[in-house]
């Protein structure tokens, strides 16, 4: 799951990233006291704990991931890794040694200092701690050594293309050597923000940390409002309970917030896969010829208008517009119900369709369902209870038919090389491509990556309805909104308030 992530996003993934904003809080500016300035956010998926080490899904690095903790390097709005808690970096001519310079000075909100013994500990922490299956993104990492205080060294076992960009992940956190002790419920980072408070079942709140080493917030204090209800939510905008809904969970309802005196609306593009699974280890989509059934019974531009106000974008595959290898791989199936039934061979099918209850998923259901059921695939809908339910039975346990969810992490298709992971897909080839991919030049980087997405789709190893879209709603006055979302993280850091 990356945005689970994965996820999935849950949640959307959902997602994101700005450039750092200027002078905040108190600070005396030209003789003059600025008015301390606060933010209320409002989000779908709350965190099930802060422990984004351990515990799957989005909600955590969505809230925490460069606000409160920092990396060695980060992604901007374009994609492109930009320094962080590195100055810079060197990379050996045989591309297996990266030399980070660390910014000096750093201190961690506990007080302890920021030294490349925290980057050892970080890293190599990784194999030994970390639970979740995507730590098989650094298995390329061979070593991490000291050099002195401020310069870091890591030894990968191979050339890999996406070593760096996976530093800009969740994965490339820093942690202080002395505040792991307690990770679900006492973060302890270098970023701009700290844990003021965390109102189960209600929000979180970030305040600005007094000692951050680089530019001050120009929001001194962040509330993450967590609503189940996307009419909740609306309604919160629309009577000052927030100032910003993070992601739109209901684009249909959009002409409430129409009056530019009032609202601005911000839309973009995300990572985020809304993925139709299919449990390819068990009856019956253990039967290519019933996945690609599937996938021509879904008429996707239906279901993108009729689930999501027709926001979002067909892709077709595991790949976003804004990935380099990215192709269009919608006609793969063109929405053909003859076909479809053909496939099947007059057979039909029972199956659960076990779903987050969230609103994209629930939404996308019902259309799902209608369609599945003109081909003889008659899918009973489940909403579980996301994240708890939804990630111990579906992801964790595997035990669905179908179910729908937004990956939101970053370059997320090596997900489809585990099998078992909660699709169950397994076939060699995928993990030769990737790997590939991973250790060849930048131009065999792009051909192995679109053939790895080609044959995910020639396998119909899932199917994708829709890219998730960076939609947003703000008060008037409320600047450095991220128009595009292709980042684990919300980062506040650049917000602004009129």
């Amino acid at each position: 799951m990356r945005r689970v992530g994965t996820w999935i996003a849950v949640s959307g993934l959902l997602l994101s990233v700005a450039a750092c904003g200027g002078g905040g809080g108190s600070e005396s500016t030209g003789g003059q006291t600025a008015q301390a300035k606060t933010l209320s956010v409002g989000f779908v998926a709350e965190p099930a704990n802060l422990d984004f080490t351990a515990t799957e899904g989005a909600a955590i690095p969505q809230a925490l991931l460069v606000n409160v903790y920092e990396g060695l390097v980060k992604l901007d709005q374009e994609g492109q890794i930009q320094p962080l808690l590195a100055e810079k970096w060197e990379v050996s001519p045989d591309r297996k040694t990266y030399t980070f310079t660390l910014r000096k000075g750093v201190t961690f909100t506990s007080g302890a200092p920021f030294t490349a013994d925290d980057v050892v500990f970080s890293l190599d922490r990784i194999k030994s701690d970390w639970k979740l299956k995507i730590k098989s993104q650094l298995d390329m990492v061979a070593k991490v050594e000291k050099k002195d205080d401020s310069t870091a060294v890591v030894t990968l076992d191979r050339p890999s293309n996406g070593f760096l960009y996976t530093m800009a992940t969740r994965l490339g956190a820093m942690f202080s050597r002395t505040g792991v002790a307690d990770l679900a419920n006492k973060p302890v980072g270098t970023g701009p923000y700290t844990l003021g408070a965390w109102r189960r079942g209600d929000s979180i709140r970030l305040d600005a940390n007094a000692k951050y080493w680089g530019t001050k917030p120009a929001i001194s204090g962040v509330t993450l409002k967590y609503f189940k209800d996307a009419t909740a939510m609306n309604n919160a905008l629309l009577t000052g309970g927030i100032d910003v809904i993070s992601s739109v969970q209901a684009p249909e309802s959009l002409q409430q917030f129409a009056d530019p005196n009032r609202f601005e609306t911000i839309e973009g593009t995300t990572n985020g896969e809304v993925v139709l699974s299919m449990n390819n280890g068990r009856p019956p989509f253990n039967d290519k010829k019933v996945r690609q059934a599937v996938r021509h019974a879904i008429d996707h531009k239906a279901l993108l208008d009729t689930a999501w106000a027709g926001r979002g974008q067909p892709i077709g595959s595991m790949v976003p517009p804004t990935d380099p290898w990215y192709e269009d791989r919608t006609g793969d199936y063109p929405y053909d119900v003859t076909k479809a039934k053909e496939l099947l061979g007059g057979k039909t099918y029972n199956v659960k369709m076990r779903i987050p209850n969230l609103p994209y998923a629930v939404a996308g259901a019902q259309v799902v369902k209608s369609q599945l059921a003109q081909v003889g695939i008659n899918a009973e809908i489940e909403p579980l209870e996301f994240p708890a339910r939804w990630l111990d039975l579906v992801f964790t346990k595997g035990d669905y038919d179908l179910s729908i969810i937004n990956h939101v992490e970053p370059r997320d298709m090596s997900i489809f090389s585990d099998k078992s992971y909660y699709f169950r897909y397994d076939n060699p080839e995928l993990g030769k491509l990737l790997a590939s991919a991973d250790q060849g030049t930048e131009q065999e980087q792009v051909d192995d990556l679109k053939q790895a997405a080609k044959l995910l789709s020639d396998d119909a190893a899932a199917d994708w309805l829709f890219l998730f879209p960076n939609l947003m709603v703000a008060k008037k006055g409320v600047t450095g909104l991220p128009k595009n979302a292709i980042a684990e993280s919300f980062d506040f850091t650049g917000l602004a308030k009129q």
